[in-house]
């Protein structure tokens, strides 16, 4: 039987991507949106007709706890995915960063706390909440450590529910995804910027070349949000998703222009390089808590996902401003 869902954050990349999920597999599906003036819902704009016809948009912000209170009535399951998530972002705008990513989540919480028809709350982690790896794969015990403003604001996020779970029994599973791309993903994550510079331009600018990270496609990532929602014996733990394996920078532009037929060539842009002790070195994830919990393993592999987001920014280019730096 279907449940009654709110997904915050549905407007967004990973958000867009778990509300089409949510609806066929016959949930009732209320979507918090981020009120703006254009009238957009952002990528929900972008779902078929008979999915956005057959959802529930819900306007407000996370930093108004009236308008979380009132989205969270009448939920049986409450995906949090609302966030601002740009870490050049969060250097400029840490305030901003830490009360919609902190107190929005302590919101989300407290109207999940005061509702009478609650039974799952999943939060949305991110692997940057371990910063640079000091062993390899991370597992949910390796220390936490924020290397930036959004990292900090995340761990504030995670902690809360945690302990809101321990403090008033709420029924908190915190999922923390391993660097997910995919189709909608905008310009200020690494592979649509690879993508999209190499459709239109002779050289693409990056930062530095060096990071390693371990990439999970986003149907994955809503696969292990589904997952970690109907498992019991998650509820109160934080659990990885990845693939497992990891690369550099350098080395995913090569991959990607050998997915796209052409030799890539790159030109360091030094505002795109993060402060040093800012910069995660290495991510990579350890998925034995998962694969215990409800059996999860990645279902497509790094080219798959690669080969559907060129697809998708290869016809929808227009949307991505190649001259300049998405912050």
């Amino acid at each position: 039987m279907g449940k009654r869902v709110l997904v915050t954050g549905a407007g967004g990349f990973i958000g867009s991507h778990l509300v089409e999920r949510l609806v066929a597999d016959g949930h009732d599906v209320r979507a918090f949106v981020r009120y703006n003036g254009r009238g957009d819902l952002g990528f929900l704009d972008a779902l078929d007709r008979d999915v956005r016809n057959s959802i529930e948009v819900h306007r407000g912000d996370l930093k108004d706890p009236s308008a979380v209170q009132s989205a969270i009535d009448r939920r049986d399951w409450v995906f949090h995915l609302g966030a601002l998530i740009a870490i050049p972002y969060s250097y400029q705008n840490p305030l901003d960063v830490m009360q919609t990513n902190t107190i929005g989540t302590a919101h989300v919480l407290e109207a999940c706390r005061r509702s009478n028809t609650l039974d799952r709350v999943i939060l949305t982690s991110t692997s940057e909440v371990y910063g640079t790896a000091r062993r390899v794969p991370i597992d949910e015990s390796h220390p936490l450590c924020g290397q930036s403003p959004y990292a900090a604001s995340k761990i504030g996020g995670d902690a809360l529910g945690e302990s809101y779970h321990r403090a008033f029994g709420l029924p908190v599973a915190i999922l923390r995804p391993f660097n997910t791309f995919g189709p909608r993903q905008s310009a200020r994550a690494i592979i649509p910027t690879i993508i999209s510079q190499a459709l239109a331009l002779e050289e693409i600018k990056l930062g530095s070349l060096e990071p390693r990270r371990d990439l999970t496609y986003v149907k994955d990532t809503v696969a292990g949000f589904v997952a970690i929602a109907g498992c019991d014996q998650a509820i109160g733990k934080a659990v990885n998703i990845g693939r497992g394996e990891d690369l550099s920078i350098g080395e995913l532009v090569d991959r990607i222009g050998a997915r796209m037929g052409k030799r890539l060539v790159v030109q360091t842009d030094h505002k795109r390089v993060r402060p040093a002790a800012s910069e995660v070195g290495r991510l990579v994830a350890g998925t034995e808590l998962a694969r215990s919990l409800w059996g999860w393993k990645s279902e497509y592999t790094l080219d798959q996902g690669l080969d559907e987001t060129i697809a998708y920014v290869q016809k929808h280019l227009n949307l991505y401003r190649v001259e300049s730096y998405a912050t």
